[in-house]
């Protein structure tokens, strides 16, 4: 049996985490999205008790998968393969460099779409269904991040079968 250092298991348990976060995202996604989400939708969440719980397990998985990513597996996959560590930005730019991520720009704005999404919830129909869909077109952005962090993670700890 394989024995891994700290640094190694650590970076295989988020690993596993973001599969499964993925996994909840792209279920949800695939539900609240089976139809266009459209203000007049939005505005009768209140009303739509289904609807309104598959928008805040969208908003709850949309965010969760980022902060995992950006928080989490990013910082730590950095000092794994050499990198220096520092801010969110800094660390953002470096993923861009090493083409973990398409861009730090987006990954940020995406962030502050995630804070629309949820401080607009009840107040502005209109904003949060503009919201949540550019969420929609968004989430290839983070499946494709997770993707290759979990790539980097599988080329630099050969021979795991648990990945």
């Amino acid at each position: 049996m394989t024995k891994f250092t700290p640094q190694q298991e650590r970076l295989l348990f988020l690993a596993k985490v973001v599969r499964r976060e993925i996994k909840h995202l792209q279920s949800t996604d695939n539900r609240l999205f089976a139809q266009p989400l459209t203000v007049t939708l939005v505005a009768e969440l209140n009303n739509d008790e289904d609807l309104a719980e598959r928008v805040e397990a969208f908003i709850s998985r949309f965010g969760r998968l980022q902060d995992t990513l950006g928080d989490k597996l990013l910082p730590n996959l950095l000092a794994f393969v050499g990198e220096r560590t520092a801010t969110a930005v800094d660390n953002l730019d470096r993923a861009e460099r090493l083409g973990w991520i398409k861009s730090s720009d987006n990954w940020l704005e995406t962030r502050k779409l995630r804070s629309q999404m949820v401080r607009e919830y009840i107040e502005a129909p209109e904003v949060l269904a503009d919201a949540i869909n550019l969420g929609h077109e968004r989430v290839a952005d983070l499946i494709y991040a997770a993707t290759q962090m979990l790539t980097e993670i599988v080329n630099r700890i050969s021979g795991n079968t648990l990945i």
